[in-house]
């Protein structure tokens, strides 16, 4: 009996053709003259694009990152006919293949509805949605410059700027950077502006791990709505760097010197990384000086470098055996203690000599220049260097061997990145400065395993024996290549895909 069923044909009531039974007695193309389940879904719908962050608009305010035919760009798009498919069933959904560039998203859609007497009806059709461009919230405080919630103003009451090189590549290897809307270099630091207060606080917190400073936070209130109860508010990070730089000389306080092991009152600064490395060139002892314990014992520069002046070293004599007091802390393994009598390259004409006694003796010979600061000539006002014993002050402190610049600018074939900022008075010295911070990278290992080193592939280094003076270089193998986009782009890349 079911064979028999399934084999019975009726007429179309509307063309006459055969057709199986229905409920509407009618075939499927004359149903759809009829009925059009489609009805009431827009066949062509707008979605909003912001070009500068590359993201697509979810009402009523959210920002989605989504890649052309993803399943996250379809599921935004059904979310756009939602309320207009409640009484259709939707089967399939796919996309149409369309130009890239042609503003233009196109997709299929199979649904079902049930139509007259219970017959279901299947229908594809296509939607058609129109990309226009709108600047989302976020882009158009990139592109106002002004329009900041939070600041971060980093100060460092020095003359050099070592520290600031030293931190902005830090920033560079981690790219704290790229959440700043705008990077502003001022007199005695530089200021950061953010959009939101969570990515200050973030920067804030890194200072806090990678340099010794303190830091104070204030806010201002700028509107206020008594309905929802919302506040608005600026908000101003102020973080000031230790006031020491590398290769200043400082006197401590008679209180902190014996806090760090009975080392000497005057030592010279050889590193600043997360605390203060500092050295006594008497006695090679050595110790490290956080920013808590700066701020409740603060001890200031005694020279700049530009009070430097050169020496020539007269007579070395080495230092084997030198036994420490009671108490002391440790000793460097890295230097060489050692007695040197200098006389000043501008004072040739004379016999006027200094004894002084130095930790650069693994690095001098007879005849080097060597760059360090005269206390016999100068007039330094500083409270702690007024209360000490003169006879225990040197008349000489050496900070570090001097090599021909040319020479080192010309083998370099190295190079390092740099924030785009605004710089506003830009100083004549800043090029010496950044100079000085590239050889304090070549003459520290420990300094530059924080650093990203770049090949610098325009460079071809020339050597030659009159040329190498032992100045120290940076090894092939601590530098990076950079990345560059030409070989996919442009240049022989370019004529490959064209081919």
């Amino acid at each position: 009996f079911t064979k028999k069923w399934k084999s019975i044909k009726i007429l179309c009531c509307t063309c006459g053709i055969p057709i199986p039974p229905n409920p509407a007695n009618m075939c499927v193309a004359c149903l759809r003259t009829q009925v059009d389940i489609s009805e009431g879904i827009p066949k062509q719908v707008t979605v909003h694009f912001c070009k500068q962050c590359e993201r697509y608009l979810q009402p009523p305010a959210t920002w989605m990152q989504c890649a052309l035919e993803s399943r996250e760009l379809l599921a935004l798009c059904l979310k756009k006919l939602k309320s207009s498919m409640t009484k259709v069933r939707l089967i399939d959904a796919g996309f149409l293949w369309t130009e890239p560039h042609s503003k233009r998203i196109k997709m299929k859609l199979t649904i079902q509805k049930e139509v007259m007497n219970g017959a279901i009806l299947q229908q594809v059709f296509v939607v058609e949605f129109v990309v226009q461009y709108q600047m989302c919230d976020d882009c158009h405080r990139v592109e106002a410059k002004d329009f900041w919630k939070a600041v971060v103003q980093v100060r460092q009451k020095t003359v050099h700027k070592k520290t600031f090189y030293y931190l902005e590549q830090l920033i560079l290897k981690h790219k704290l950077h790229q959440n700043a809307l705008n990077i502003k270099e001022i007199h005695e630091g530089i200021d950061f502006y953010y959009g939101s207060k969570q990515h200050a606080q973030k920067m804030v917190d890194f200072l806090q791990c990678t340099v010794p400073c303190r830091s104070k936070t204030s806010q201002r209130l700028i509107s206020h709505d008594i309905h929802s109860n919302t506040y608005n508010y600026k908000s101003t990070f102020s973080v000031e760097i230790v006031p020491v730089c590398k290769d200043n000389v400082v006197c401590l306080s008679p209180r902190l010197a014996q806090s760090l092991g009975n080392m000497g009152q005057v030592c010279v600064c050889v590193r600043v990384t997360s605390t203060i490395h500092l050295i006594d060139p008497r006695t090679l002892q050595i110790a490290e000086v956080d920013g808590n314990t700066y701020w409740r014992n603060p001890f200031s520069s005694l020279c700049n470098p530009r009070q430097l002046e050169e020496f020539i070293v007269m007579d070395i004599d080495i230092i084997r055996d030198q036994k420490l007091g009671a108490g002391a802390g440790m000793r460097s393994n890295k230097h060489t203690l050692a007695d040197v009598w200098v006389q000043k390259t501008s004072e040739m004409d004379t016999s006027q000599q200094y004894h002084c006694r130095t930790f650069l003796g693994h690095l001098l010979n007879i005849g080097d220049l060597v760059m360090g600061f005269d206390f016999a000539n100068s007039n330094i006002n500083d409270e702690f260097l007024n209360q000490m014993n003169p006879h225990h002050v040197p008349d000489v402190v050496l900070i570090k061997k001097s090599y021909d610049r040319s020479r080192r600018v010309k083998r370099r074939n190295w190079k390092l990145q740099e924030m785009a900022r605004d710089r506003e008075g830009m100083d004549t010295d800043d090029e010496r400065q950044y100079q000085d911070f590239l050889e304090d990278l070549e003459e520290d290992e420990a300094l530059r395993k924080n650093v990203n080193i770049y090949r610098d592939a325009s460079k071809i280094p020339v050597e030659s024996d009159t040329d190498d003076d032992g100045a120290p270089r940076i090894s092939l193998m601590e530098m990076l290549e950079e990345l560059s986009l030409n070989d996919a782009t442009g240049g022989e890349g370019a004529d490959m895909m064209t081919d």
